[in-house]
């Protein structure tokens, strides 16, 4: 049997018809950059998310940039995050000459331990970027009285997490902005890149909405030096017509993290593997179904001999990196993200994946580990 980490070919299928009506409907029109189909879908995120303001930049990566410019950040400024999450996530404040300070991840959620981020918050520290790995919210009530108490602003990497909520807040609402990534293997993807910057702040959402055309609100007047970030219609509307089925996509990624928990119970294997761990304030939409094994990368090679697609996100935390050796970090800086680094392994998740799909990729490992 072949069960692929992502197969977008299902997703496309149950769209197809309203997806390339609505590319038609761009290509009739002829207007491409941002305009009328950018701004209904902006309206749209607005709603899910309930905030008051969203604006759609070129890329999830872009959304953090313009976030951090928009709060202010610059060279010579601290911004203090996780060593355990995409690499966008840092060089994105490494871009505009600030130094990413990390704080280790708690080892049953992966997401930023409140209990070591007071301590990292200094006199230079300029905004607190907690990143809600894998589709669930990092623990947001102490990161936001930390960061109240310390007068800095708090910026939501949701790449991976749109649709998620902490107590009933939904990820993009909970700090001063959110940013989310519509990369094609999001749960939320399009045909290409897009993003999009969330806030109830109409001060940063003027500010990012000036930044992602060159620093200007009027044509060929720049009151600042911005970046070319602009969401273009056709992604917009492919993106406003998969929103429609965003809730249906969740539930069953849910439903399916359901299933492996009860077939690795029955496989008996939960001594060798631990499943994801969801807090009771969270909820959790499953960009990654992340499991966590020892010989992680034997498993990994089985698993693929068998047909099962895997990932591992990410195999070498941020302040291991080449380019971060600067920073003065070392092993053992960071252990459980190090440790998670070294154990961690994604398996597929998605909304059309079947119970006999479902079943085989337990049956591999049980296999794997039972086999002489």
């Amino acid at each position: 049997m072949q069960v692929p980490l992502l197969d977008l070919k299902a997703q496309h299928r149950q769209t197809r018809a309203a997806v390339m009506a609505a590319l038609e409907a761009v290509c009739d029109e002829q207007a491409f950059i941002l305009g009328a189909r950018v701004a209904d879908l902006e309206k749209d995120i607005q709603k899910y998310i309930g905030v008051s303001q969203a604006v759609g930049v070129a890329s999830g990566t872009d959304a953090i940039l313009l976030a951090l410019m928009a709060c202010g950040v610059g060279a010579g400024d601290e911004v203090v995050t996780v060593p355990y999450t995409f690499f966008a996530t840092a060089g994105s404040i490494s871009r505009l000459g600030a130094k990413p300070v990390f704080v280790d991840i708690k080892p049953d959620t992966y997401n930023m331990d409140p209990a070591r981020l007071e301590r990292a918050v200094a006199a230079r520290t300029k905004a607190i970027l907690p990143v809600h790995l894998f589709g669930q919210c990092a623990e947001m009530e102490p990161i936001l009285q930390i960061a109240a108490r310390k007068k800095v602003p708090v910026i939501e990497d949701a790449a991976q997490a749109i649709g998620a909520a902490w107590r009933n807040r939904t990820a993009g609402s909970l700090g001063q902005a959110g940013c989310f990534s519509f990369f094609p293997s999001k749960n939320l993807g399009g045909f290409g890149d897009g993003g999009m910057v969330t806030t109830n702040d109409q001060a940063i959402a003027d500010r990012v909405r000036m930044l992602r055309v060159h620093g200007s609100r009027v044509k060929y007047v720049h009151e600042a030096i911005g970046i070319n970030s602009r969401l273009d219609a056709l992604q917009a509307a492919v993106l406003r017509v998969k929103l429609k089925y965003l809730e249906e996509w969740t539930k069953g990624r849910q439903r399916n993290a359901a299933r492996y928990e009860a077939l690795f119970k029955q496989a008996n294997l939960l001594d060798r593997v631990t499943l994801p761990t969801v807090t009771a304030e969270n909820r959790h939409v499953y960009n990654q179904y992340v499991i966590r094994v020892q010989r992680r990368d034997q498993l990994r090679t089985f698993l693929q001999e068998q047909g099962v697609g895997t990932e591992i996100y990410y195999p070498l935390p941020l302040h291991l990196q080449v380019c971060y050796k600067d920073l003065g970090y070392r092993p053992g800086s960071f252990p459980h993200a190090e440790r998670a680094a070294e154990e961690t392994l994604a398996l597929p998740i998605y909304a059309e994946l079947t119970e006999d799909q479902q079943a085989y990729v337990v049956e591999s490992i049980k296999k794997f580990y039972t086999s002489p």
